[in-house]
């Protein structure tokens, strides 16, 4: 230290200088801690406005997912029903997933995907007799040749 730092110093008596020196690391302690405890406090707030904010554009989504599939599914009833495009087989399990998870008729299943109750019921028995495979499964080509002609 230069001479001028040491004359800005107050002069203490022998005895007090280790007590300074602890109050001082004392101070800087708390000081740390306070300093740590807004930061966790400032990083809950921004989690919590986060999660708001994810709240918010999720409502503001889900209506616009809506009126979208509002609009797409008034095109499909306007399709002749055998000019429709078919439902893949993952689609159908899918399909019977919702069902059951949703407590659905056949009624209402059949109208929410624009099929026949009598497919909705196809599909299902083929699922209870074969199990989940069977409406994943592919069907035997027709070209293929029996065992007897190769």
């Amino acid at each position: 230290m230069s001479t001028r730092s040491r004359r800005l110093s107050p002069p203490l008596p022998a005895g007090l200088r280790g007590f300074v020196n602890s109050a001082v690391l004392t101070i800087s302690l708390a000081h740390y801690t306070t300093v740590a405890a807004r930061g966790q406090a400032a990083d809950l707030c921004d989690a919590r406005r986060r999660c708001t904010r994810t709240g918010e554009r999720r409502d503001q989504e889900l209506p616009l997912l809506r009126e979208e599939m509002r609009i797409k599914d008034a095109r499909m009833p306007q399709i002749p029903a055998l000019r429709r495009p078919r439902y893949r087989p993952t689609e159908r399990l899918a399909i019977l997933e919702l069902k059951a998870t949703h407590g659905w008729s056949l009624m209402q299943t059949a109208s929410r995907f624009l099929v026949t109750p009598a497919t909705i019921s196809a599909w299902q028995r083929r699922i209870d007799k074969d199990g989940p495979d069977a409406l994943l499964a592919l069907p035997r080509p027709v070209n293929k040749f029996p065992q007897f002609v190769g």
